[in-house]
């Protein structure tokens, strides 16, 4: 798959999944690479983010949306605001676990929006 990390800091990730070695039988990019590329940025995400030696995430739903076809690399950006992060680590804290939701677009190298992806990710305290 090749996919490469652009930029990974707290609470933002920036990943690109080339159309090298990832095209389809039309020769745009693969719908799976596409979808690949839509839920990596939750364990990135999470791990420059939040404690992983006390918590663990898990995919609880990923949609994704296809609007056009890529035939160039794709990427997705992913950020999570402090408001939210302190309100998952709160509710974490509290209950044990915290759902939160990762919305992204998945552009092409003219910034077109090749899909649409929502995940639903959840927040669990290790040993849960």
């Amino acid at each position: 798959m090749g996919l490469k990390v652009m930029a990974l800091e707290r609470g933002y990730v920036k990943l690109i999944a080339p159309i090298g070695g990832n095209e389809n039988h039309i020769g745009s990019i693969y719908a799976g690479a596409i979808f690949t590329l839509a839920e990596m940025p939750g364990g990135a995400l999470f791990m420059s983010t939040f404690d992983a030696s006390r918590y663990y995430p898990v995919v609880k739903d990923l949609n994704l949306r296809f609007r056009r076809p890529s035939f160039g690399d794709v990427s997705i950006e992913i950020s999570l605001s402090k408001e939210e992060i302190r309100r998952i680590n709160g509710e974490v804290a509290e209950k044990g676990k915290a759902d939160y939701e990762l919305i992204g677009e998945i552009r092409d190298p003219a910034d077109q929006v090749v899909a649409l992806s929502c995940g639903l990710y959840q927040m669990r305290v290790n040993g849960s």
